[in-house]
Parts: C-alpha cells; structure tokens; sequence
C-alpha cells in the first residue's frame, strides 16, 4: 500500500512537473482528470505487474541515493581532472590495465549500480561482469587503487539497499 501511494505521488509530482500548466483557465480540469486517469492506469498496471516493491518504488532509499549521486559526481570530476592530466602531459606516459575487482554486493541492484558507477568514472570501464568479480580496464595504473573500488562498492550498496552491514557486523 505504501508503494502505492508513493509511486502515485513520484508520477503525480512528475506529471504536474512536466505538464507545465498551472493556470485554473480553460481546459485545465479536462488536463488534471487526463493527469490523474495517467496515474492510476500506471499503478494499475504497476499492480497488475506484481512489481510494485521496494525497487521499483525507491522512496525509503531515496536518501541514500541522493547521497550517492553526490558523491559520485565529485568522484567523476575528480577523475575528469586526472584523464585531463594524463593526457596533457608531453610525454603522454600511460599504462593501461586490466583488473579484477571483487564484488560481494547483496542484489542485483547494487551491483547494476556498482559497474555503471565503474564505468561512468572517466579512465574506467567495466569490461566484463561475473559472480565473483568485474574485470575492469583502467586507462592507467594509478586508477587500480583496491580502496577506490572497494569505497564505490560500499556506497554503490548503500545506494541500492539503503543500508550496509560493515565487516564487524554492525549496522552503517
């Protein structure tokens, strides 16, 4: 039910956002009942679906995923920055790698999110996704720091299920 109410209220907010008419004149009841019959044929079919669930309606981690945005656009500008230097340099001095990366994320999810993060960073690409890993192509080997990846694997899960189980067992 409170999937329900919230995907209605995310579509009506979005609806009303891009209808970009909030005047009281003219058609505006026949756009508003056009906008609300909208709605809820998406919720019924969203129902009808049996995939109204926490991942589909993200309310609860919605926090976290804000969060995340903002971090990872400061990581992405950070790595804008260190692409731009690599390559300005006289002597372009580059060593590319390949990688694996561990991941032990809890859903599917976190790790979507995980390996589109990866890949999203400038100078990384996620080259190829298994159970146990990613193999990862770094444009140079000062890209291929463990702790980088293992703090964007900690947040990425964050982001995804809204909370993380640190490695000595308590809540984060």
């Amino acid at each position: 039910m409170l999937y329900g109410v919230g995907l209605s209220a995310i579509l009506g907010l979005l609806w009303l956002t891009l209808s970009g008419n909030y005047t009281l004149s003219g058609d505006y009841p026949l756009i508003i009942m056009l906008g609300i019959l909208s709605i809820l044929i998406s919720v019924g079919i969203t129902l009808r679906m049996r995939i109204l669930d926490r991942e589909t309606v993200p309310i609860v981690r919605a926090p976290h995923l804000i969060a995340y945005w903002a971090w990872l656009g400061g990581q992405i500008l950070a790595a804008n920055i260190s692409v731009l230097k690599l390559i300005m340099r006289p002597d372009v001095d580059i060593e590319p790698r390949l990688v694996r990366v561990p991941v032990d994320l809890r859903s599917g999810t976190a790790r979507c999110v995980y390996a589109n993060s990866i890949t999203l960073t400038p100078g990384t690409v996620t080259v190829d996704v298994e159970d146990d890993g990613y193999l990862v192509h770094a444009l140079d080997k000062s890209m291929t720091d463990p702790a980088g990846f293992a703090e964007m694997a900690l947040r990425s899960d964050r982001a995804a299920d809204g909370q993380r189980t640190s490695e000595d067992g308590e809540n984060s």
